[in-house]
């Protein structure tokens, strides 16, 4: 019987891709991957030309994404139906073959990958390998260290209410905001009812072709989804 693994591929940078990922990427027969309906899926961009010419491909096509609010039943329902179909179909080719599920940042860190995880236990042999996370990238990106001696660090996404993002950008050292997009304007007053509006940055496509790293206050426009705003601790140090 052959195994699921997934490989962490780092936060965009094929470069920062570890060497045990990389390896199982070069003896890939099946991977598999998330993605968008129309889209090439940003995993399987990232391994573009790294794969063996005879591998066979699945792509896993979300149902839907921003479409209908996480809040609404509908949303759970769908998504679970589409992470029971493919946990089935993956376990179906372990029968006979390994297969690799790509994965941005860290399989284990927000990533798509931990819905099937959960549904593969006692029914497939599992392997992850982790990778550097994005936002690991992004606050490289940005030449400062994210914490200090004691500092805490706090990660939020952006799709929190507001009084919570203010809430916990007050009582941090340090902080990373996740899933910015839309959520932009909610999460520009949050920080400056917390005090912390002048500190932040904001990372769009870390480690990537592209990327950009500015002050959040000279931000203009819309930002992509998957960017990321940085607050860098200020703690002990000799």
């Amino acid at each position: 019987m052959g195994k699921v693994i997934c490989a962490g591929l780092g936060p965009g940078d094929p470069d920062l891709m570890s060497l045990r990922s990389y390896r199982a990427l070069q003896g890939a027969s099946n991977v598999a991957y998330f993605r968008k309906k129309g889209r090439t899926g940003q995993a399987r961009a990232l391994v573009d030309g790294l794969l063996p010419d005879a591998v066979t491909e699945h792509a896993m096509e979300y149902p839907l994404t921003t479409e209908i609010h996480f809040s609404d039943p509908e949303y759970n329902r769908q998504l679970s139906a589409f992470y029971d179909e493919w946990a089935d179909t993956l376990t179906e080719i372990t029968q006979t073959k390994d297969v690799v599920v790509l994965c941005e940042g860290d399989p284990f860190m927000y990533g798509s990958f931990m819905h099937l995880y959960t549904r593969l236990q006692g029914r497939a042999e599992v392997e992850v390998i982790p990778g550097i996370t994005g936002m690991s990238g992004c606050w490289t990106a940005t030449g400062h260290p994210i914490t200090w001696g004691d500092d805490v660090l706090t990660v939020a996404m952006a799709t929190l209410p507001e009084d919570e993002l203010a809430a916990r950008a007050a009582n941090t050292d340090a902080l990373v905001v996740m899933k910015i997009g839309r959520n932009l304007p909610k999460l520009r007053r949050a920080l400056e009812t917390a005090g912390k509006l002048d500190q932040a940055w904001l990372v769009e496509h870390g480690t990537m072709p592209g990327q950009t790293v500015q002050k959040l206050t000279d931000v203009t426009g819309e930002v992509p989804y998957f960017s990321i705003v940085i607050i860098h601790g200020e703690g002990r140090r000799p």
